[in-house]
């Protein structure tokens, strides 16, 4: 006996099943065009969708073996993946080459980590177009070949869950910040994809239509106004953020504590050699903005927003900047360390080095950038950037507020600071006034050295620790350069409440002069060594301030009255305990580790997991919670029978759980039939499976026994009723494992029964009243 041929399916019906699964997967799939940026992966995105549910299509049409379908699989997404995903290992964009082959692969098993170490938007380059074309390809095959080849209409509907499995995707490489609501997405899927499986499993029906309805707008008001709810202003786990990136700026020691290291060692060195910086711009070594009473530090760990994190960077980095567009060439010479100068707030970097490149990290926050592996010299390297215009803050931004922005706590900060800044501050109205103010205190009433005494330099320590600051605010004369006097400023507007951050960077000073060599280069040595601080107001960015005095502003031994304004009388405070800070030993002190108060970054990744899995299972708990109880009133019943005091009525209950057991499983038990009737209606559905035999004779002996037991003027005993309790579980289990698991698991959480029940006690109190 031949088997039938499968008949396939109408050509109507299965175009309505791509449609329908080809368009979810693109709801699914669109959130990940904002990691990409622009529209760069929508040619991905489509391509993929139409070749892999294409090739699937063919196959179920000309009924290909699922290895010929897998294999023309394999040659479509090589082939078409060139011009699709890698069109730059391609010849003309279009023809693929064995690079093209090659770098499908690789990407298949690598592209994933780059795109989540990335920072978004990543753009196109080398494999990473290959994520989002394999998603769609594959997934858009698999979903078209299960509807199309399936011979049974449950298993065809089954292809519903792949674009639930590509959202899952998207959201573990998607951002934070998606350009789809998830909300949006996830309701659109359910509204289309609830009744698509309904129907595509034959079990729509008329009178479900409003009830699913009913469901849906439940759902989805659940989804939209219960969420927010839930959970409250936590932030959206996304993985992208989880992971921690590789360069922690604390395993390093302050760049500012090397500043007069550039002064000692380096001020004639060559640095690096730079061209095209425009005129008045600076360039940025290093933005740092943790103090903890020894040094100021870089942050750049993700535990305050402002701090930003040093990530990857793609082609094209997105900035909110505004200013004029520059490319800045970068050679460096005898520049050392991970540090690596930048210019105003990068758009993208070309590095000539690979080694290097593949180590390049940026901070988009701070627009600080490093290189894992260490600068080197002769690295060659071009920056676009946007560099802000030179502003007059006085004049310029009037009353702005401050920006609003999360900055890391300070820590041992001597009280000194705070009660000087309150006094040079006491007649400023506006933010801008107070930082204004406090910089021009600190320019004008304060003198410069480097404290080299072999250069006749005024003997200043270097540092800038609580000590030291101590020193500069409270001694005899305030001496220092660039690195107190910045430190000191950073310091008195955050005690004043304004965000602050401390930049260590260059002014090339030949620049200002114009002393350029013949192709446009300016030569940068540790002579040009700056420190500034910078302090944000809301539409105008960080602006820059620079409360170092000129370096001809130097100290007189001779006791001399400076033609200044004099000094203003400040209230000295107790001075410090001498336990709270140590001064540091040398330049290089490193800062501690440890944050002053409890930063929540430092919560166990499995924790976090944890508790969003926890607050994601509530809604699962919502929509489980009937099934569980039908399961809890069906295990009462049975308890309810199997315990009742009535011996007569507990034998009884055991036939009505045979029925009732029949009946969950969707055999026909014979209506209001007599017991035997009954059992030989039960014996005749299951004539035809492997335990049938066991079923009929079972039930059969079972409606005697019960019979006997209910119609004989003889109670029976308890013994004789646990033992007929002791066959209706053989006959149960006899029934249950004659279906499949299918058929048990939907017989457990069947109302048939329980309906059933409700009908014999209505019509049981009907005709108690009736009598």
């Amino acid at each position: 006996m031949t088997t039938p041929a499968r008949r396939p399916r109408p050509l109507r019906a299965g175009a309505i099943d791509a449609v329908v699964l080809l368009s979810m997967l693109g709801v699914a799939l669109l959130p990940l065009l904002s990691v990409y940026g622009d529209q760069s992966g929508v040619p991905a995105l489509a391509g993929g969708l139409v070749l892999g549910a294409g090739v699937a299509a063919v196959g179920a049409w000309r009924r290909w073996s699922a290895l010929t379908v897998v294999a023309v699989l394999l040659v479509v997404f090589f082939v078409a993946g060139g011009p699709l995903a890698a069109p730059r290992t391609t010849k003309g964009g279009v023809v693929p080459t064995l690079d093209t082959g090659t770098a499908l692969a690789r990407g298949v098993a690598s592209t994933w980590k780059q795109v989540l170490t990335l920072q978004p938007p990543i753009g196109t380059s080398g494999t990473l177009l290959v994520a989002m074309y394999a998603l769609a390809f594959v997934g858009a095959a698999v979903a078209v070949a299960v509807t199309l080849r399936a011979r049974r209409p449950a298993v065809g509907a089954s292809a519903a869950v792949v674009p639930i499995v590509a959202v899952v995707g998207a959201i573990v490489l998607g951002t934070r910040n998606p350009s789809v609501s998830p909300t949006l997405t996830g309701t659109v899927l359910a509204v289309v994809l609830l009744p698509w499986a309904a129907w595509r499993s034959g079990g729509l029906r008329v009178q479900r239509v409003v009830s699913t309805a009913m469901l849906l707008v439940v759902a989805a008001a659940a989804g939209t106004f219960g969420a927010p709810a839930v959970v409250a202003s936590s932030e959206r786990f996304v993985v992208r953020d989880q992971i921690v990136p590789p360069f922690d700026p604390r395993d390093y020691p302050s760049p500012l504590s090397a500043f007069r290291e550039f002064v000692k060692q380096d001020a004639d060195t060559p640095l690096f050699t730079v061209s095209g910086l425009p005129a008045g711009a600076r360039v940025r070594l290093a933005t740092m903005d943790r103090y903890d009473g020894v040094v100021w530090n870089v942050a750049g760990d993700g535990s305050a927003e402002a701090s930003g994190e040093f990530r990857r960077v793609g082609d094209v980095i997105e900035t909110s900047a505004r200013g004029k567009p520059a490319t800045v060439k970068f050679t460096i010479d005898d520049l050392g360390g991970v540090w690596l100068p930048t210019v105003g707030q990068a758009t993208s970097f070309d590095v000539g080095d690979s080694t290097a490149a593949g180590g390049l990290r940026y901070n988009d926050a701070t627009g600080a950038a490093v290189v894992t592996g260490g600068i080197h010299h002769g690295l060659s390297y071009d920056v676009d950037a946007v560099v802000p215009p030179v502003i007059d803050a006085a004049t310029t931004v009037g009353r702005a507020p401050a920006s609003d922005v999360a900055q890391p706590a300070l820590s041992s900060v001597p009280d000194l600071v705070s009660v000087t800044a309150a006094d040079v501050a006491r007649d400023a109205g506006s933010p801008v006034q107070i930082a204004t103010a406090l910089s021009d205190w600190l320019s004008k009433q304060g003198f410069f050295s480097h404290g080299i005494v072999d250069a006749g330099d005024y003997a200043s320590l270097s540092g800038h620790g609580a000590d030291r600051i101590t020193s500069l605010l409270g001694g005899d004369v305030m001496v220092g350069d660039g690195e107190q006097y910045a430190a000191a400023l950073a310091l008195m507007a955050r005690s004043m409440g304004l965000p602050a951050r401390v930049v260590l960077g260059f002014v090339p000073g030949s620049a200002a002069a114009g002393e350029k060599a013949a192709d446009g280069s300016v030569t940068v040595t540790g002579k040009d060594i700056q420190a500034w601080v910078e302090i944000p107001f809301q539409g105008y960015g960080w602006i820059p301030f620079d409360p170092t005095p000129p370096p001809e502003q130097t100290p007189q031994e001779n006791n001399k009255d400076k033609q200044t304004e004099p000094n203003p009388q400040v209230v000295q405070p107790p001075p410090p305990p001498p336990a709270a800070v140590n001064a540091p030993d040398e330049d290089t002190e490193q800062p501690q580790t440890d944050d002053p108060a409890p930063d929540t970054s430092s919560v166990p990744l499995w924790l976090r997991v944890t508790q969003v899995a926890g607050v994601a299972a509530i809604p699962l708990a919502v929509l489980a919670a009937p099934f569980v109880v039908i399961v809890v009133l069906k295990v009462r019943r049975r308890r309810r029978r199997r315990r009742s005091a009535d011996l007569v009525a507990r034998v009884a209950g055991g036939w009505d759980e045979v029925l009732d057991v029949a009946r969950d499983l969707r055999h026909p038990t014979g209506g209001l039939a007599t017991r035997n009737e009954s059992a030989r209606a039960i014996a005749a559905s299951f004539e035809d499976v492997a335990d049938g035999a066991v079923v009929a004779s079972r039930v059969g002996a079972l409606a005697r026994s019960a019979d006997r037991a209910v119609f004989s003027p003889a109670t029976p005993s308890p013994e004789q009723a646990a033992a007929y309790w002791a066959d209706v579980q053989v006959a149960v289990e006899a029934m249950t494992h004659s279906v499949g698991w299918r058929r048990r698991f939907r017989a457990r959480l069947s109302t048939a029964s329980l309906r059933q029940e409700k009908r014999r006690r209505r019509a049981a109190r009907r005709s108690v009243v009736s009598s």
